[in-house]
């Protein structure tokens, strides 16, 4: 596209902004939140104010999907508009994260409040933000795209949701030729980001119980085992000298994409003051194409009512992240059998394997990649870079087994810094507004190329 269309394209996005951030503040001060819990009536609103916004942009088909034990999703198609026009499928949610401790929030969660460049609130960028760009494109075109459109916007992301295994038992009504997932964004402000891999993820628990009952340590320890000190011996043995894991058969490659530079990476984990980091290599392998595990939970008497007694029983759960090309069963395999192998004091542990999801690996270079790095590079101004996350979403693999030949681009509103789950979560106008012309740019962009000769995806 010449420069006078890219301008004309930018100008009209920044004509609809206005009303844009007005339904993101209206969409934001819904309490979405679809944990246990909570009331479903906020749920049900912020489900009914986005077919209402839907139907305004001109989408006249627009179905409800319900499913058990899971919020409705939001279906909506617009057919392609001529034979031989590509179909995208635009993906996103509605339901947030709880907002946890309300004082650690600069101002209420669930009231929208202006920032620098933007608006605080929670799931305003996770990811209402990315709803809001899949309609400021909807609108831009009047709800007559150049591409076919099947629109997914599911309501129970955040907790996990049946739905994620319900595309590939309906593969017809998910058949698309490219998908647009957007729950995710820019390794940081104002560079244009495509998320080309998910690692994938698994739990496991492991404990250890050496007597019957605590026993006075001045009179038995020694010679008692500690289950305390049993496990973690166990645990000491998960990563090497340096912090990195130390598990035979968990996948660890070069990663050569884009990453954060030490001191970005410093101040979004919060490490404080000048302790090191851990492990070796890139950020990108240690984060993202190589594996992690944490202790997210352990079960042991507290400092505050520790008794002089030699800890009978003792608890870890562990969070394994691993390559996205793994096989989950593979990787939580090789975990387990670490952990049974170990007999610290020669004392044997009981390990119990968790839930395990897949990673993801995007294939690039086709059609839709090409275009989404035109649309991407025309809507910020400088060439897209390419990074993986350490998080996952599971729908993701759901709609790939659906759609299997279709290719999956992942870019959206938020960024790295927005503090997503966090306090104080935010999104920038910026980073909204480039979305809606990256997407409005791409699926001109792909519509032109899908047709071109040899451009057939």
């Amino acid at each position: 596209m010449e420069a006078d269309g890219r301008e004309q394209l930018g100008a009209r996005v920044d004509a609809l902004m206005d009303g844009l951030r007005a339904d993101l503040e209206r969409l934001a001060a819904i309490p979405s939140i679809a944990f246990p819990g909570y009331p479903p009536e906020p749920v049900e609103e912020a489900h009914d104010l986005i077919v209402s916004l839907l139907r305004d942009a001109g989408v006249t088909s627009v179905e409800r999907i319900d499913l058990p034990d899971t919020a409705p999703v939001i279906y909506a198609e617009i057919p392609p508009p001529e034979p031989g026009s590509p179909t995208v499928l635009l993906y996103g949610h509605y339901d947030v994260q709880p907002a946890g401790a309300p004082g650690l929030w600069l101002s209420p969660p669930f009231e929208p409040t202006p920032v620098p460049g933007g608006l605080r609130a929670r799931g305003i960028a996770d990811d209402k933000s990315n709803v809001i760009a899949h309609l400021g494109m909807l609108r831009l075109y009047g709800g007559r795209p150049p591409v076919g459109i099947k629109l997914v916007i599911e309501g129970q992301e955040e907790y996990g949701s049946p739905f994620d295994d319900y595309p590939p038992r309906e593969p017809g009504r998910f058949a698309c030729d490219a998908m647009v997932i957007a729950d995710l964004g820019n390794l940081r402000p104002g560079t244009p980001t495509l998320t080309t891999g998910l690692r994938g993820a698994c739990e496991v628990v492991v404990e250890v119980r050496t007597l019957a009952e605590p026993r006075h340590s001045g009179e038995f320890g020694g010679a008692a085992p500690d289950a305390l000190l049993v496990l973690l011996k166990a645990l000491g043995t998960l990563h090497d000298k340096a912090g990195d894991v130390a598990v035979t058969g968990l996948r660890r490659d070069a990663w050569d994409g884009t990453t954060y530079t030490e001191e970005e990476f410093r101040d979004l984990a919060g490490v404080h003051g000048d302790l090191p980091l851990i492990g070796t290599g890139s950020l990108g392998e240690r984060l993202w194409s190589g594996p992690a595990i944490t202790v997210i939970g352990l079960d042991a008497p507290s400092v505050d009512h520790a008794a002089s007694a030699v800890v009978p029983y003792a608890r870890a759960k562990l969070n394994l992240r691993f390559h996205p090309l793994q096989d989950p069963r593979e990787a939580r395999a090789a975990l387990v059998a670490h952990l049974r192998a170990q007999r610290p004091f020669g004392i044997p542990l009981t390990v119990t394997p968790g839930d395990t999801g897949p990673g993801f690996e995007a294939r690039t270079g086709g059609p839709a990649y090409r275009a989404a790095l035109t649309a991407l590079e025309e809507a910020w101004g400088t060439e897209a870079s390419y990074v993986a996350t350490g998080g996952s979403i599971p729908l993701v693999n759901g709609l790939a087994r659906a759609a299997p030949r279709a290719e999956v681009l992942l870019f959206g509103a938020q960024d790295s810094m927005c503090n997503l789950h966090a306090p104080n979560e935010r999104v920038l106008f910026s980073e909204l507004r480039n979305t809606v012309v990256a997407m409005a740019a791409f699926v001109r962009e792909y519509a032109a190329g899908f047709r071109s000769p040899g451009g057939t995806a």
